[in-house]
Parts: C-alpha cells; structure tokens; sequence
C-alpha cells in the first residue's frame, strides 16, 4: 500500500485541501492520502490552533465520502514540537508494509532543506510536490532529484488563514469548505 501523507494543521481544512489530495490519489501511484492533523508545526504558534481534536472531527468531516483520503491523529501521542522524521519514523514502525510518502506545496519544498533530517526523509521517501505561487527559489539539489515528484495538480490559492480571518469579518465563506465542515464551524462558533 502506498500512502501519501499531507500534513497540516488543518485550521480548517478547506476545499483545496480536498482537491489537492483528491487529484494525487486519482493521478498518481498512490492509494490512500492520509491528513496528519498536527498539534504544534514548529513554524507556527500553537495559541492560533484550534483544539487538536477539533481539527481532527473536522478532517473526519471532511473526508468521511473519499474512500481514499482519510484522517489520522498519529502526530497526538508524539512529542512536541512534531518533527516530519520522527513521525516517519515512528510510522514505518508502525506499519512496516506501508510505503510512505510526503505531499508538499512547492512552498514548502523552497525551505525544505531547513527541515530536520530532511537528508533522510529524501533518501528513504518520496516526495510529490504540488504547485503554489510563491515567491523563492527552490534549492538547485532538488531540482531534478529523483524523489521529488512534481505534480500537475490545480493551484489552489486557498489558506486556512484568510478562510479565518474571513469567518472573524463575519464574511461568507460556506463555499470554501466542506459543508459538513462549515456546519461543524458555525455551529461552535468557531473563529469568530
């Protein structure tokens, strides 16, 4: 089983998430898309986060019709700040026959070699990079190795930010969400 591994804090999780994901596990080698919700990205402050499990109901919600995209809490029980290595790590243990690969916005591949062990993460996994308007250059060891796959998927200038800042404007932002998503929002009143 191949499965690609989108991480994120998912605050919320929002339709270009879904489309993204959705579009690897249609077009490409993979046969499942797991959203690892994470408690604490050592590059964001965790008082801007929503509860953990609260994220996490909302990646239930959102992916409970995709057969191949499913949530996982496996980052709640690892030590924090999560680390991609360690929670690599600790799922090859986990499942040995699994083939685990990393879903990344080119983004975040322009600072990929700032991450811990990402010497490591290259030599043991794939990586498949899909495309985000961003400013930076991609380091020229990434270029055309052979890990990093680069996808043509739609480019979705969608952040969970604006999305939040958005809903404390009290804008409408239904159409951005899930709908099971946007429920769970207004009914807790979140964000506002």
């Amino acid at each position: 089983m191949k499965i690609g591994l989108y991480f994120g804090t998912f605050n919320p999780i929002h339709v270009g998430h879904l489309t993204i994901a959705n579009h690897l596990v249609e077009h490409s080698d993979l046969d499942q898309v797991w959203f690892v919700v994470t408690p604490l990205s050592p590059f964001k402050k965790k008082s801007s986060l929503l509860d953990n499990y609260h994220r996490l109901e909302m990646v239930h919600l959102a992916t409970k019709d995709y057969d191949k995209l499913r949530p996982s809490d496996i980052e709640f029980g690892l030590k924090e700040p999560n680390y991609t290595i360690d929670t690599l790590t600790y799922l090859f243990e986990k499942h040995p026959n699994y083939e685990f690969s990393l879903i990344m916005g080119e983004d975040n591949l322009k600072s990929f070699h700032k991450w811990k062990n990402y010497e490591l993460i290259l030599e043991n996994h794939s990586i498949y990079v899909y495309p985000r308007i961003s400013e930076g250059k991609i380091d020229t060891q990434f270029n055309d190795h052979s890990k990093i796959i680069k996808v043509d998927a739609p480019i979705m200038e969608l952040s969970s930010t604006f999305i939040r800042n958005e809903i404390k404007d009290g804008k409408n932002v239904r159409p951005m969400l899930p709908e099971h998503v946007w429920q769970f929002i207004d009914e807790m009143n979140f964000y506002r």
